[in-house]
């Protein structure tokens, strides 16, 4: 498969997969580039929200066009962009209509708390690794424990909130705090 279209392609399942805006795509842009595709190291990827972060326009598109110039130059960029934005466009299109008719749906308003709350969790989430990565650059990266943690906090967060019907708001109040107590005595 030629690089230009693993370019594309990559950034079609980040494009996928986004919800909740630019800072809570950093975490799947990441393991796209880092861990899957290996493209860049993590410090060049730190190196890039930095950069995204002083140069107009979204994130999340910048990052797409900085990514795929590094790998395969201008068509690697132009492919990453349009890659990233494919199947969002598509999506809010056709999810535009569909909420305009069930927007008061019961279940359509629980997807909706869902999402942001998920989105959340993923902003949450980039912030406690760069802290950690800018506070302690050579901290060990985290591991399978980590996964089981984060699948563990958002199994009980659905259940509190779809089960007992409590608040969402609490209930990332007190993941923010669990995962600032976990990070900080737990994985050093």
């Amino acid at each position: 498969m030629s690089l230009i279209l693993q370019v594309f392609l990559a950034f079609v399942r980040i494009g996928a997969m986004v919800f909740g805006g630019a800072y809570a795509a950093i975490p799947i842009v990441e393991h796209e580039v880092v861990d899957v595709q290996a493209w860049m190291t993590y410090p060049e990827f730190m190196d890039l929200l930095a950069l995204d972060e002083v140069t107009p326009g979204p994130i999340l598109i910048n990052s797409a066009t900085f990514v795929g110039m590094k790998v395969a130059g201008i068509p690697g960029a132009i492919a990453a962009t349009l890659g990233c934005i494919a199947v969002p466009m598509v999506v809010a299109l056709g999810l535009f209509f569909v909420f305009r008719k069930y927007k008061d749906a019961p279940l359509v308003q629980s997807v909706m708390t869902s999402l942001k709350c998920m989105a959340v969790a993923l902003i949450a989430t980039t912030l406690i690794k760069l802290g950690i990565a800018a506070i302690m650059p050579e901290a060990p990266t985290i591991d399978v424990a980590y996964g089981i943690y984060a699948c563990t906090v958002i199994a009980a967060a659905f259940y509190l909130m779809h089960v007992r019907h409590v608040s969402p708001l609490p209930i990332m109040l007190c993941c923010g705090v669990l995962n600032v107590l976990v990070f900080t005595f737990l994985w050093r």
